[in-house]
């Protein structure tokens, strides 16, 4: 593994976000883009409404700039990545991002907690998902093969294939958006699986997905430094969006779509967690958590904030130890 396809990525992007972050909070302050706060949550929360939100811009920025330009810092390194991949990634990563930046923008013009609506964000998603696997069936050389992680086993999905992935796409964007609720949660959980995934890219000759993932990693670190206990900055739909869709797009592309289910185990857990309470509700009449999605749960429990997201953390960090060391001995 050359370690140089994930550092200097990382680094780059990290520098380019602490820089950028701290320049675009007082702009969104100017044009009053604060969180607003939904009135049925938790009570704590309240002394968060105004915070700048949309800070998922500096995100998008670093991470497009790092892969695009370093070609320029080691040796053309766009073109031995596969300009054709990177694209593709950046591509759905920035797709979902201006999503994202849409339905914030309607959040903060309105100065309402909900955007665009449901109906209208999951078309866009769909939308999005499909290209992106429509893309992949056809010129991707795993056409409609799927590889199954931890026995080396690879199925043709045939004609399932782009129904399969597109909801993989939107399943993924909609898990890392419902995980972004507590400062430093949605940021240091993928921080810990776009690492993840960086490493398995080099170790398995995805170059592309290995200095996107890398770059990935190396943001979310560098907007950690205002997004944690106390927040500074959230990075809000326009951050979310596009981190999911970046995960999902780079899995895709290296063909270890099935690992994200494991990995982002967090991820999953919340959004489960909503979809049991809503189903529990509208059939019982009763709630399975105190609320959800599930960190809201835990909230409510007592447990402290940075609490909550320190066990996310070392969950997801587990989990990806796990499904490593399962790759690298299956």
């Amino acid at each position: 593994m050359d370690y140089l396809q994930i550092a200097i990525p990382a680094v780059i992007a990290f520098l380019i976000t602490v820089i950028l972050t701290p320049m675009i909070i007082p702009v969104l302050r100017k044009i009053k883009a604060g969180q607003s706060i939904r009135e049925e949550g938790p009570q704590s929360h309240m002394v968060k409404s105004g915070t700048p939100t949309m800070g998922g811009i500096a995100i998008i920025g670093s991470v497009t700039a790092t892969c695009l330009s370093t070609s320029g810092v080691a040796k053309d390194l766009l073109v031995f990545y596969g300009a054709k991949d990177m694209l593709v990634i950046l591509g759905a990563f920035i797709a979902f991002g201006v999503l994202g930046f849409l339905d914030d923008f309607v959040k903060v013009s309105m100065k309402r907690n909900l955007g665009l609506t449901a109906k209208q964000k999951l078309l866009l998603q769909i939308l999005i998902a499909v290209i992106l696997a429509v893309y992949q069936s056809h010129y991707s050389v795993y056409g409609t093969k799927i590889a199954i992680p931890f026995i080396n086993e690879i199925v043709d999905f045939g004609i399932w294939y782009v129904p399969f992935i597109a909801f993989v796409v939107v399943a993924m964007v909609n898990s890392v958006n419902l995980t972004d609720g507590l400062d430093g949660l949605a940021s240091g959980v993928t921080l810990i699986v776009a690492l993840f995934l960086a490493i398995v890219a080099s170790l398995y000759g995805s170059p592309s997905a290995a200095l996107f993932c890398s770059a990935l990693a190396g943001a979310c670190f560098g907007f950690l430094m205002f997004n944690k206990h106390p927040a500074r900055v959230f990075m809000g739909d326009t951050g979310s969006l596009a981190l999911g869709g970046g995960l999902a797009a780079a899995a895709i592309i290296m063909n270890v779509v099935l690992v994200l289910p494991f990995v982002g185990g967090v991820y999953v857990a919340e959004a489960l967690s909503v979809i049991l309470q809503v189903v529990s509700y509208k059939t019982r009449g009763k709630r399975i958590f105190k609320m959800a999605p599930l960190h809201h749960h835990f909230e409510l429990s007592g447990w402290k904030e940075t609490k909550i997201v320190a066990v996310f953390w070392f969950a997801t960090l587990l989990l990806c130890l796990i499904s490593l060391f399962s790759l690298l001995i299956g």
